[in-house]
């Protein structure tokens, strides 16, 4: 597999990504001082960017459940009753997340390693049960799915025989390239998602599994803030742009015009927006770490979770309080600064600061 010619990029592209990459290993290096002292906080973080993660790259692929009808199905799932694809795609991408954030010290960069994470993602999809964990055996073709309804196909892939052999030398090439260090890992990990939307080596969940497997080999080389936002959230809301840059490189698929610059760029600036909304966040917790009581903290990773609320969703959520103490809360997190306002009377609402 001779990936090389596909990243001689030109010198300002060079230079741009060599920046994004310092950038990212920076942040990298003060999260993980954050991480030895704020554990509270940042399970409280995780439990937000799980579901959002969840939400976010179902829906990409054409699932309709909000994050919070996701929240509320994971509290009262019950297996034998997922009747509704979506709600049995979302179980087993919370399935296949989970193994990933709790193993992933364990788990290998191998096929059958990936073949199990596909059987988990598709372990409740009825219609899946006779292909998942299995390389494709029929043709197929990577398909956007937009808000209108309407489909776009984006690229033909690999063909189902020559797909085991394409595989093996992807991940061959990716643990190689990993243990001899010459390659940044972002930009290898950068490298192994497109070729494998490119090989797109199963019948369905081929672009829900390329994430997964983001996530995986970016907490195999220690960028653990990955665990505390949603990188599915910044490509959900970057789904255009994702499918056009998919497209105009894979277009050259196969040909010496196949250079991944656009993708990686693209790759690199999600990672980016994740460290620059993960530091919004910590700062706001920081601010509130003076003057401000649990009750408060509470109001803020709800409105932080949900984005925009009325006074109303929080009476809804935080029963066990009083509308008029959460509105007094809400008064103070507004004169701190700490949440955005918009509207007046019966239509004022409330905003998370990094809401965009």
């Amino acid at each position: 597999m001779d990936v090389l010619k596909k990243i001689v990029f030109q010198p300002e592209i060079f230079q741009e990504i060599i920046q994004k990459l310092s950038k990212i290993d920076s942040f990298k290096g003060g999260w993980k001082l954050i991480q030895n002292k704020e554990k509270r906080y940042l399970k409280e973080l995780r439990d937000i960017a799980t579901i959002q993660s969840i939400g976010s790259s179902t829906r990409i692929e054409g699932a309709t459940l909000t994050d919070e009808e996701v929240k509320q199905l994971l509290k009262s799932v019950k297996i034998s009753k997922l009747d509704k694809r979506e709600e049995q795609e979302v179980v087993g991408y919370y399935e296949a997340l989970e193994v990933i954030l709790e193993n992933y010290n364990e788990i290998e960069l191998t096929e059958r390693y990936i073949h199990q994470l596909h059987s988990i993602l598709l372990k409740y999809s009825s219609k899946d049960q006779r292909h998942k964990g299995q390389y494709k055996s029929l043709s197929n073709q990577v398909v956007a799915n937009y808000d209108d309804g309407n489909q776009k196909v984006i690229f033909r892939t690999t063909e189902p025989h020559l797909t085991a052999n394409e595989m093996l030398d992807l991940i061959t090439w990716a643990n190689t390239q990993l243990e001899q260090k010459r390659l940044h890992p972002i930009l290898i990990t950068s490298i192994f998602v497109y070729e494998f939307l490119s090989i797109h080596p199963y019948q369905d969940g081929n672009g829900r599994l390329s994430r997964l497997l983001t996530t995986f080999l970016l907490l195999k080389q220690d960028y653990n803030f990955v665990e505390y936002v949603s990188f599915e959230h910044i490509i959900e809301n970057r789904k255009d742009m994702y499918y056009r840059v998919l497209m105009e490189t894979q277009k050259y698929r196969g040909t010496e015009d196949e250079i991944l610059d656009k993708w990686v760029l693209f790759f690199l600036n999600c990672l980016n927006n994740m460290t620059e909304k993960l530091k919004v966040k910590y700062e706001t917790y920081n601010n509130l770490k003076v003057g401000t009581n649990d009750r408060q903290k509470e109001v803020l990773v709800y409105i932080d979770q949900h984005k925009t609320v009325q006074i109303k969703d929080l009476e809804n959520s935080l029963s066990q309080y009083s509308r008029n103490t959460l509105k007094k809360d809400l008064q103070y997190l507004v004169k701190e600064g700490l949440i955005l306002t918009t509207g007046s009377g019966r239509g004022v609402r409330y905003h998370a600061k990094d809401t965009a």
